[in-house]
């Protein structure tokens, strides 16, 4: 006897739509089958996903099924719900996404949480560097954060930096922020209160292990750091001194067992890491900091080996 998924979509209402995508999805494995239905169904009806529910009994018409089917196609197929809509919120933002970026994750609010906490003056006048900027998440949500502070983004992807600069400009940041293509801080000249970054952190023979909708949909430039995930962390730790003012602080995102590793790294360039990375919502140290003393503080072992502080 045929069941509730074998029903033809045109006979369906919009509840029972819902449903049988959900059901669908949920076969395949995906993660949040009932959230990306909702998603994907709201967008289209294109309504808000909040109005499903009191349109729950209208009957489905065959275009806004032929739409949805379209949409659950691509999703089965892998792609995320955010390349499929184009844009991702973020710290309640909203940002346009390329190919060449990734996809603002929740994961990376925590280096944004981190660099907060250590400028809580709302008023500071920062200059703030964000390295690898992709979308230019981290940047404008610090940016939207302290009114008085200004930024620069650097990718080294021509494409990204076109986006990060139209996200900019779309959330009313322009006049405090530029976009620059380069590797990493090289073109700059430092003297930044803050500088953060989501570096690329997966080793090369991590990407076959990847979940698909990473592995065949982010791109690799901004995943792949090396034989062992740390390249990145190399080049950026060894210029931090230079880009930072005396006193200014670094705030890196990390991959999952990464911070012993990176936290070595800042040390050995003669920056002081502050207390534990900060976790994030998974329970996974995802924010490292690390504050930059200047040339004449401390020892030459003081500045070799850190020491660890608190950071709140």
């Amino acid at each position: 006897m045929p069941g509730p998924c074998d029903t033809p979509a045109a006979d369906l209402t919009i509840a029972q739509l819902r449903r049988q995508m959900s059901a669908r999805l949920a076969a395949a494995g995906v993660e949040t089958p009932e959230r990306d239905a909702r998603l994907l169904l709201a967008h289209a009806l294109g309504c808000a996903p909040g109005e499903l529910l009191e349109r729950g009994t209208t009957p489905a018409t065959p275009e806004s099924s032929a739409a949805a089917e379209a949409l659950l196609a691509r999703r089965l197929a892998g792609e995320p719900v955010a390349r499929i809509f184009g844009h991702k919120e973020f710290w309640s933002l909203t940002f346009r996404l390329s190919p060449d970026t990734l996809v603002p994750r929740p994961d990376t609010e925590t280096v944004v949480e981190a660099a907060l906490s250590l400028f809580p003056d709302r008023a500071a006048p920062l200059r703030i560097l964000d390295l690898g900027t992709g979308t230019g998440a981290i940047l404008a949500a610090l940016l939207s954060e302290r009114p008085a502070a200004t930024g620069i983004a650097v990718d080294r992807s021509e494409n990204a930096a076109r986006t990060a600069l139209a996200n900019i400009e779309a959330n009313g940041l322009a006049d405090r922020a530029s976009v620059v293509v380069g590797d990493w801080g090289s073109a700059l000249v430092g003297g930044f209160d803050l500088v953060v970054s989501n570096p690329p952190y997966i080793a090369e023979d991590e990407m076959a292990g990847l979940a698909v909708d990473v592995r065949l949909h982010d791109p690799h430039l901004a995943l792949v750091a090396g034989a062992d995930g740390l390249a990145a962390y190399r080049t950026i730790a060894a210029d931090l001194p230079r880009l930072l003012k005396p006193g200014g602080v670094a705030v890196l995102e990390l991959g999952a067992g990464q911070e012993p590793a990176v936290a070595a790294l800042v040390q050995s360039a003669g920056l002081r890491v502050l207390g534990p990375a900060r976790a994030d919502l998974g329970g996974i140290p995802r924010a490292l900091c690390a504050r930059w003393q200047g040339p004449a503080s401390g020892t030459a072992d003081e500045k070799r080996l850190g020491t660890f502080e608190g950071n709140g």
